[in-house]
């Protein structure tokens, strides 16, 4: 591949859809065969996909940013969120975004939720299931300083989020209802940087972390860092992926 994968999604069809550079894409696995489905921000070379994920409908979100200086250090501003619908083409829905993250829908398909990691915040938008209309963004959750970054999200079967805290080495479960946060599940690195649910029956936690810009000192300490880690024991389980209906 010619540029980074950010995102991956199960298609209805059969195989995947990918986020791939500034492009969505679909993915043969067996053959090997990636074929581009469209360019998104061609005035913006400097900048690739993040964070995608396919809402209750089929259809793609996935944002965009721009390339990293160095870990969350960029070009603020240069990111925006886009949908892939079924018949293959795409809107976009607001530009001016920093690093594009984590989302979500609420069990009752009435709420979206959206991470800009620069802004500290967990926000909640208005979401239309029929039209993939969102709007009347609103804050719902702001990080606390040792929390750091927010990164990655998912919902649990409780209509409640969890949020993978980049550089604040854990995830963390909130109440979209209520602003506040219910749990803090610390690990032993510390750029955590997403979360989803897993296993038979979804009751199983797996959290990404990274690496990059970690010293050989730091990296000593934290030998882990990079790897992908799985929680049991939460008491609660996720909900499956949508497949893109494309």
């Amino acid at each position: 591949l010619d540029a980074p994968v950010s995102s991956v999604a199960l298609r209805k069809s059969g195989d995947y859809v990918i986020t791939l550079g500034t492009r969505f894409a679909a993915l043969k696995w067996k053959e090997q065969q990636v074929t581009t489905i469209t360019h998104v921000d061609k005035d913006k070379p400097n900048n690739r996909f993040n964070d995608g994920k396919v809402d209750p409908a089929g259809r793609y979100f996935a944002g965009t940013m721009a390339e990293e200086i160095r870990p969350a250090v960029l070009e603020r501003h240069q990111g925006s969120l886009y949908t892939l619908f079924s018949d293959l083409s795409v809107v976009k829905h607001f530009d001016q975004v920093d690093i594009s993250n984590g989302l979500d829908w609420s069990l009752d398909h009435k709420t979206f939720f959206y991470i800009d990691s620069l802004s500290y915040s967990v926000d909640a938008f208005d979401y239309d299931l029929q039209t993939g209309k969102i709007g009347n963004r609103r804050s719902i959750y702001k990080l606390e300083k040792e929390e750091s970054i927010p990164d990655g999200m998912c919902i649990d079967t409780e209509g409640k989020l969890w949020v993978a805290c980049y550089d604040g080495g854990r995830v963390i479960r909130l109440d979209p209802e209520t602003g506040k946060r219910l749990q803090t599940v610390k690990l032993p690195v510390d750029k955590t940087t997403s979360c989803c649910f897993g296993g038979k029956d979804y009751s199983e936690m797996y959290v990404t972390s990274a690496s990059d810009g970690m010293d050989k000192e730091w990296l000593s300490r934290q030998p882990q860092a990079g790897g992908v880690f799985k929680i049991t024991g939460l008491g609660v389980k996720g909900v499956p992926p949508y497949l893109f209906a494309g």
